[in-house]
Order: structure tokens, then C-alpha cells, then sequence
């Protein structure tokens, strides 16, 4: 599936963000990266989904450290990342998705509602995405930090669904019912927990892929996409 890279205007400049397909139409996809940029990876999740019918756009979100920084999955990378992860404050990237939402929403074929889609640190811009009202559905798959971020769940108004391990070694399995117990009754959430599963269970590039919760997990958040958008 082709893509590009086009520059999008955020509060403190300008940004990169991987776009799929071009000149596309349908509903739209804000597709938040994890930890490791706008990689190999996430580009294949973009073309995924532009597949099944979305027009997606995926932020640099690391871009004040520098453009389209690019990781894989070995120590150095890990270590990397998470430098770039804890220099890039929470206000700073929430802005930054919200940048990408109302450039996804001023393209040409985009639907009338966007959702944001994110992994492990994307995921929990996901969920604030969706507390902050920039978009009309989230999906967030093993959100790091949900937990901690649960003051916000009452701001959440518009469909969530949230996709965890219960293996996950970085999420424990305590906060994962924490997080299902505060969203018990709210009928506009839905949370999803696998159980052969480890963290980053999507990400075919890493030995934590596996292929059954990952198929069931992008069927869950087809399903619930159409429904939604």
C-alpha cells in the first residue's frame, strides 16, 4: 500500500506524519507509534488498515529529537527509546495528536469522524485522545499507563476499546482489572484480555508476536471501527 510523508502545522512547528493511502478516501485512522517511531512496523499496521478501508495518518511524535527517528527492537533501540519517550512531555505529545486529528479531518475523502489507534505509548495517547475529545473513537492496544491516568475516565464520552495481555510483563495483570473494574458500567467501553498474550503482541517484528490474539485483536477493532466511525 503506498504512503508518504506529509507535513502537518502543530503549536510549536512543524511536523512529519506517514500518510496511507494517498489520495485516498474513507474513514480516517490517527495511528499512534509506540516508543520506537514511525518504524517498519507501524508503517505496515498504516498499510493494514488502509487495506481494510481507512485513510490512516501516523504522527512523528519524536520529531523535537529528530525527524522520522526509527528503531527496531534490540537493547540499544530499547534504551534509546525510551530516552526519546521521556523527552517528549505529555502535554507536547497530546498537542501533537491533536494536531494530527485536524489534519486528518481537513483531508480531502476523510469521513466525518476520525479515530485514534495506538500501541503500548500510543495507546495511552489514545485513551487521552479520547479524554480530550480530539476524536470520535480510540483503540488502544497494551496502553502503558492507563492506570495511572484513570482520573480521566470520567472525560471519556466517545466508544473505547482497550486490548491487554495477561501476560504482559510491562502491564500487570492487577492493573489490568483496575483499569476493567473502573469502566464496569460504561457502555462505551470495551476491554479485550488475551491470554496467551505478552506485550506487544501485535508487533510481528518482535519475539512477543502472537499471530491468534493478534488476529483476534484486529478483528475485535474492525468490528469495532465500522460500528463506531
Amino acid at each position: 500500500m503506498d504512503g508518504k510523508w506529509i507535513e502537518i502545522q502543530g503549536d510549536d512547528g512543524a511536523f512529519g506524519a506517514w500518510l496511507v493511502p494517498r489520495g485516498g478516501s474513507g474513514p480516517g485512522i490517527v495511528l499512534l507509534q509506540e516508543i520506537f517511531g514511525v518504524n517498519e512496523h507501524i508503517r505496515g499496521v498504516a498499510a493494514q488498515y488502509a487495506a481494510d478501508g481507512y485513510v490512516v495518518l501516523a504522527p512523528d511524535l519524536f520529531w523535537r529529537e529528530g525527524a522520522r527517528i526509527e528503531l527496531g527492537y534490540g537493547e540499544a533501540d530499547w534504551q534509546r527509546a525510551v530516552q526519546l519517550k521521556q523527552a517528549n512531555g505529555p502535554a507536547q505529545a497530546q498537542a501533537d495528536v491533536r494536531a494530527a486529528a485536524q489534519a486528518l479531518r481537513a483531508l480531502p475523502g476523510v469521513g466525518a469522524k476520525i479515530a485514534a489507534l495506538g500501541y503500548c505509548y500510543g495507546g495511552l495517547l489514545a485513551y487521552h485522545a479520547a479524554a480530550n475529545g480530539d476524536v470520535d473513537a480510540a483503540v488502544a492496544y497494551y496502553g502503558g499507563g492507563i492506570q495511572n491516568a484513570l482520573e480521566r475516565a470520567d472525560d471519556i464520552h466517545v466508544p473505547l476499546m482497550l486490548h491487554f495481555g495477561a501476560r504482559d510483563s510491562h502491564i500487570p495483570l492487577d492493573a489490568v482489572k483496575h483499569i476493567a473494574e473502573r469502566f464496569d458500567e460504561r457502555d462505551n467501553v470495551e476491554v479485550h484480555l488475551y491470554t496467551e498474550a505478552e506485550h506487544g503482541f501485535n508487533c510481528n517484528h518482535r519475539a512477543s508476536y502472537r499471530q491468534q490474539p493478534a488476529a483476534l485483536a484486529h478483528g475485535h477493532t474492525l468490528v469495532f471501527l465500522s460500528e463506531t466511525l
